[in-house]
């Protein structure tokens, strides 16, 4: 995770890591439904990792051609570069080209 507990999201910015090459569109603000759940064992607390801050050379490093860096005085931060996931799903079908 590059962002930490209280920090102001919006859409199109990079959050996190994914361990496949594709991107996932995830809302990290919406809250995860506990009704209709059972557990076995009680309350079992999960351990997590902490986010890391990174630095603008690490960023640098990170960002692929659609993605750039975003740099505050606060913050140093990883975006798409066309913001609106429609947006971005149109983009790239056009990169593909013509379908035949």
């Amino acid at each position: 995770m590059f962002v930490g507990p209280g920090t102001e999201v919006y859409e199109g910015m990079i959050v996190g890591e994914n361990s496949r090459s594709d991107d996932m569109d995830v809302n990290p603000t919406k809250e995860k439904k506990l009704t209709n759940m059972r557990q076995s064992s009680g309350d079992v607390l999960v351990p997590l990792i902490p986010h890391r801050q990174i630095s603008m050379e690490q960023a640098l490093e990170f960002c692929r051609e659609d993605e750039c860096v975003e740099v505050t005085p606060s913050a140093v931060r990883l975006r798409k570069v066309v913001l609106p996931a429609q947006d971005r799903e149109k983009t790239r079908s056009r990169a593909k080209g013509p379908k035949l």
